[in-house]
């Protein structure tokens, strides 16, 4: 037994943890267990892959295929989303999404079905899947595709695991000519004019919103807003970029060597943090030349960054609302946030595209991210909020939950009940694939 968290450091719980090299091992594994869930890098916020028995992925790493051509790669699930730039940036692929940061398995990603800055043009990162293979808990593996065995591909695909472990995995890259992203930045005095900005964005690749979570009155939701192209060989003006256009020198690399004290966030803190970072974007567009590391993952240049929100850990708050009701409900469930006094200096904005998706977070409309340490005012704060979301046709993440009950699930997922049924099928006989969050919302007993 073992002490283990996911990203959030809440909740910590004793578990029983295992990794496997080989899909006999595994196939053993799951023989002689009872409840059990996969692990990967433990990037998700809460409790997704938290259970009295855990399956590491990390040791099944493996790359498998790869298509020049093409671009269609097949790996193994615990190949890092980094590992996969690592080999394959220098010879001019990227992935087709990534979320904010890289440091997360091919199999999270797929069961997360996570997104990107890009969701309005590319979707998320299961509609990039060709076709998988999944250890059911008999131990018998199942081929699926959006063409073969379609049913079980949608509930595994944003399934957060509970169908079975995911084994490997094809998908294709997208062609690239450098490392580098040509980027604008601007800055929005309030909400209405980040909203604008995103309206007006359509045509942009990438697009994120930095968001002032403290600010009020008139300057409710004041913003910086990125956007970014991967840049063209054409575009570098470095003589080093030009040089080698596709390697890029290794950053420097921080860390947290400790948990910070609780009172290290405060109010305070958090404000003169939020007023710095806004300001240091002067009015203007302004363009720039960043490497790919700088534009989609400046966290993981920072080792351990969840360690300043104290031993008590945090929570993410993310949740989407529907376009139509973005501005308006946006406008509430922000100023309710800042009222609370309770708002993060990590808080951010997107706008999603349309999304087909059984279980799948997105939704055509926009989406906050905010980080909360735990706190029983936070706790107070969400049940609020929960309401709000649920009111305007929104919905949680299931990859950043820690809280959310089994009502807000069931009101606010619409495939909730089918996607159950088939859970408890697949879980027929004395294995099955549960989490604490499945049992927290009530998908699994």
């Amino acid at each position: 037994m073992r002490k283990i968290s996911d990203w959030g450091n809440y909740p910590i719980i004793e578990a029983e943890v295992s990794g496997f090299d080989t899909t006999d091992q595994l196939r053993e594994k799951i023989s002689n267990s009872g409840s059990m869930i996969a692990f990967g890098n433990g990037r998700s916020y809460g409790d997704a892959s938290l259970q009295s028995t855990i399956l590491l992925t990390r040791r099944f790493n493996k790359f498998l295929s790869f298509d020049d051509t093409s671009g269609t790669l097949t790996c193994q699930s615990g190949v890092m989303l980094s590992e996969i730039l690592d080999v394959f940036v220098p010879r001019g692929w990227f992935l087709p999404v990534t979320p904010g940061t890289k440091l997360i398995t091919l199999g999270g990603a797929i069961a997360a079905d996570v997104h990107g800055k890009n969701h309005h043009v590319s979707g998320s990162f299961g509609q990039h899947i060709l076709s998988m293979d999944v250890m059911r808990t008999d131990g018998s593996i199942i081929t699926c595709s959006p063409e073969e065995n379609t049913d079980f591909f949608k509930i595994t695909v944003g399934g957060m695991g509970l169908t079975g472990i995911i084994l490997k995995a094809t998908f294709r890259l997208k062609k690239i000519e450098t490392a580098y992203i040509r980027e604008e930045t601007l800055r929005a005095a309030n909400l209405s004019e980040i909203m604008d900005s995103f309206e007006t964005s359509g045509d942009w690749s990438y697009s994120v919103a930095w968001i002032d979570c403290l600010a009020k009155g008139d300057a409710l939701g004041r913003s910086i807003m990125m956007r970014g192209e991967h840049a063209s060989a054409s575009e570098l003006v470095n003589a080093s970029h030009k040089h080698e256009p596709l390697n890029l020198k290794p950053g420097l690399q921080l860390s947290v060597p400790f948990a910070f004290p609780n009172f290290a966030l405060n109010k305070l803190t958090m404000k003169a943090f939020n007023w710095a970072y806004y300001n240091k974007c002067r009015p203007g567009t302004h363009r720039s030349i960043v490497d790919y590391n700088a534009f989609f993952y400046p966290l993981d240049a920072i080792a351990h960054w969840n360690r300043i929100y104290g031993k008590r850990g945090f929570t993410q708050y993310q949740f989407v609302i529907p376009k139509a009701a973005g501005r308006e409900g946006m406008q509430k469930i922000l100023k309710r946030i800042t009222e609370s006094g309770l708002g993060s200096f990590l808080a951010v904005l997107k706008l999603f595209g349309e999304q087909e998706g059984f279980m799948s977070f997105p939704m055509a409309g926009y989406t906050l991210a905010l980080d909360f340490p735990i706190s029983l005012k936070a706790m107070d704060l969400f049940k609020e909020l929960d309401a709000m979301v649920a009111d305007y046709g929104g919905r949680l993440y299931l990859a950043k939950d820690s809280r959310m009950d089994a009502e807000m699930f069931n009101k606010t997922y619409p495939n909730v009940a089918d996607f159950r049924q088939a859970i408890t099928l697949l879980n027929e006989g004395n294995t099955k694939f549960e989490s604490l969050q499945s049992k927290r919302i009530g998908i699994t007993g």
